[in-house]
């Protein structure tokens, strides 16, 4: 998702007045990552709505905690964590002598404005996902007290990547120039940052793990269009690229690495059941029904995905077994429901609202399968579906999710009703909410965890707002100069990451 500046050519120049000088280009002997990628429309974390975004952020930002190979919380900025006998008080101890990169102390009285913020900035895209927070208490410079509304086990892990990647208070006075220049904690620090152009990052030497950062030096450019990405790696212009499932075999065959990143990403048919014609069931059934799963495989991910029917893939824990292919693909079934619905062949016309190309070829399979049916669908390009909280004016659009580090915090996005991924606000289906209570107060290394999560994940299926298309990992392509990325879900993990210089 790119932002297009309307007038900005000129540099953001951020840090120390030396910096500039970074811009230009490699020094002798710097180890340098040349990242070919989609340049953030926003680098405050509070606003950013892309999970994507969040593995680019992860550059200048630092987050509360990370997760490991299996997914499970290990600390980052917080040490160490603790809850109370009732598991309804979380208490973070932070690392000492923490700072942001504009030299401002990075302790409890920052992340506990962080979070505040993140609950209540207007246009946070955060807010819905820390509903389980009360209050955040500083006890004195390294403990964060985290009051909950209810019993939550989940909050090690939510208080990961995508929702706390804390940012400087000071910085945070003025949210409109944090979106655009980030103060962080992370590894790296912005030097130069032009919108649409590129951004340029040093190795940050007070990140609390920098000793492990090998890497001197960080160039983000955008990539003109997919297929240009094989040739700048093997021309050496890049060095690292997210990688599209159409130019896998190309890159293969041009001897670079291709890596198949574990991840938590799920596609859907997003349906708004508030309005006509969804408020009737038999036709968000019909949608079901003539669903074809394996076509999106086919078609989208080039064989490398896999169907789900639900917001995981099927080999993750929170997958339902018990809930899947609930509605098997039948387009006879599925135009019989649309004539109990009364509803004659062509007569029921939507228009399917996307973001852009991303969602192109997804699109037009969706516009076949219900065409095929007896819709009369048509796709429409709306540049506002990239504002937040516009799809939920929308009778019927698509989506995808990249996950949360949380499988809880993943549920409730789908199926709550504050969530953002839930075109339906404020509907959710009944018993979910009882069903995600238990399973967010089961603790983790409970042997009830597992079955209780699943029993949430069934209760959310129940939803009429989602259509579960297809799963696929992140794919990304390097390289030889570039080390082995560790396999973590859905991140980049940038400590022991090499380049050759």
């Amino acid at each position: 998702m790119r932002r297009k500046a309307l007038a900005v050519l000129a540099a953001v120049t951020l840090g120390l007045a030396g910096c500039a000088g970074d811009a230009g280009g490699a020094a002798d002997g710097e180890s340098t990552l040349r990242w070919a990628v989609t340049l953030p429309a926003h680098w405050d974390p509070v606003v950013s709505g892309s999970g994507a975004q969040f593995r680019i952020l992860s550059l200048a930002y630092a987050s509360l905690t990370e997760i490991d190979e299996h997914g499970k919380a290990v600390p980052s900025l917080a040490e160490s964590w603790d809850y109370n006998d009732t598991g309804d008080q979380v208490t973070f101890h932070l690392r000492p002598g923490l700072k942001f990169s504009d030299g401002e102390p990075l302790d409890a009285a920052a992340v506990k404005a962080y979070l505040e913020r993140a609950k209540t900035q207007q246009n946070s895209a955060l807010d819905g996902d820390l509903t389980s927070i009360e209050s955040v208490t500083a006890r004195g410079d390294l403990d964060v007290v985290v009051q909950l509304t209810q019993v939550d086990y989940q909050i090690p892990l939510l208080l990961g990547e995508r929702v706390a990647q804390i940012t400087s208070p000071k910085a945070a006075q003025d949210p409109a120039k944090l979106d655009q220049a980030p103060v962080g904690a992370g590894p790296f620090v912005v030097t130069e940052l032009v919108p649409g152009s590129h951004v340029y990052l040093k190795k940050n030497p007070d990140y609390w793990d920098a000793a492990n950062i090998h890497i001197d030096r960080v160039e983000l450019q955008p990539v003109p269009d997919a297929a240009t990405v094989v040739s700048g790696l093997k021309t050496g212009v890049y060095d690292f690229a997210n990688l599209t499932a159409s130019q896998v075999k190309a890159a293969e065959a041009a001897g670079l690495d291709v890596v198949f990143q574990p991840g938590f990403n799920a596609s859907n048919i997003s349906i708004n059941v508030n309005k006509a014609p969804f408020t009737n069931p038999k036709v968000v059934d019909a949608v079901r029904h003539a669903t074809n799963r394996q076509e999106f495989v086919d078609k989208v991910t080039f064989g490398y995905g896999k169907p789900t029917d639900q917001p995981f893939p099927p080999e993750y824990l929170a997958y339902d077994q018990q809930s899947a292919n609930r509605y098997p693909y039948d387009p006879a079934k599925a135009k019989a429901l649309l004539a109990e619905a009364g509803y004659a062949p062509g007569q029921l016309k939507l228009d399917l609202v996307i973001a852009g190309q991303t969602y192109a070829t997804a699109s037009e399979i969706v516009q076949s399968q219900l065409n095929a049916v007896g819709f009369d669908i048509t796709i429409k390009v709306d540049p506002n579906w990239e504002k937040p909280f516009f799809a939920k004016d929308l009778t019927l659009s698509l989506y995808g999710t990249t996950g949360r580090e949380s499988p809880v915090q993943t549920l409730t996005a789908h199926f709550g009703p504050n969530g953002p991924l839930n075109l339906s606000s404020p509907y959710q289906p009944e018993g979910f909410e009882k069903a995600v209570s238990l399973a967010r107060g089961t603790p983790l290394e409970s042997p009830d965890y597992e079955k209780n999560l699943q029993a949430a994940t069934r209760a959310g299926l129940e939803s009429r707002a989602l259509v579960f298309t297809y799963s696929q990992p992140n794919i990304f392509v390097k390289s030889g100069k570039v080390s082995a990325l560790t396999p973590i879900p859905g991140q980049i993990h940038w400590t022991g990451l090499r380049v050759e210089p």
